[in-house]
């Protein structure tokens, strides 16, 4: 059964390869970019999604998104304060998303529609680099109003008419919220998060018409920027290059 090694290969594929043209595109592109926010995710499989640790998940598919809602941004002199991105995706029947990075059923891009042409440009470039890259052959970008309301413990994620998500943490065994670490799928956008549930999640783009409830949610805050992710990907070609060095030689 494949696990987390096979998603670092798959990973690396999407950061360093990609379709070639994006590739092209992006050996080009040396724009430095910095942005700081909080992480809002929600997905199909049983709260803690069981696709983070290289395992199947709980239904026949894992459905969900991830949305980030910068507080503080910048790609190269484009200012992306108060501006958001999301990606919504699933994985093929019977697979962990780590295992079928790359042959996603979707993977598609929300880009903050309130932004400027310039700030757009930004957004989507910073997207392809963080949000899946290379997960899947269907992709589209979509520009939406990306909002979110908190009450409470209740945070509500609306991607304009496409989707909607309402989660809250839940309590750990000796108070506070459990938090996850370094899961072997982390990479530095989920480098920590905590853990919650869903009380509501919709989605009714890519063919799709979720309706679920009580299913993985997590949050999360983030610093992440250009350099970060030159050194992820580098650091995961190693990690390819040793994993094909200990692969034992067919007889």
């Amino acid at each position: 059964m494949k696990t987390a090694a096979s998603f670092l290969c798959a990973l690396v594929a999407g950061l360093l390869l990609g379709s070639p043209l994006r590739a092209t595109n992006e050996l080009k592109d040396q724009t430095p970019w910095k942005i700081t926010g909080q992480l809002e995710e929600a997905c199909s499989c049983d709260a803690a999604c069981p696709c983070w640790f290289g395992s199947k998940p709980t239904k026949m598919t894992c459905g969900g998104g991830q949305v980030l809602f910068i507080q503080k941004g910048n790609y190269g002199k484009v200012k992306l304060d108060g501006l958001a991105i999301a990606a919504m995706g699933q994985s093929p029947e019977g697979q962990s998303m780590m295992e079928s990075f790359g042959n996603w059923n979707f993977s598609y891009n929300y880009i903050d529609e309130k932004a400027t042409p310039e700030q757009r440009k930004a957004l989507e470039a910073i997207a392809v680099k963080v949000l899946t890259p290379g997960a899947s052959k269907k992709t589209e970008t979509r520009y939406a109003p990306i909002t979110r309301k908190i009450e409470g413990k209740d945070h509500e994620i609306t991607l304009g008419r496409y989707g909607t998500f309402r989660g809250h943490l839940i309590e750990g065994g000796l108070g506070g919220t459990p938090k996850i670490m370094n899961p072997p799928g982390a990479d530095p956008l989920h480098h920590e998060y905590a853990q919650g549930r869903t009380s509501k999640m919709t989605y009714t783009d890519a063919d799709q018409n979720w309706a679920w409830q009580n299913s993985n949610y997590m949050f999360g805050t983030f610093t992440i920027d250009n350099v970060q992710y030159g050194k992820f990907a580098a650091g995961l070609a190693q990690k390819m290059a040793q994993m094909k060095d200990e692969k034992p030689e067919k007889k």
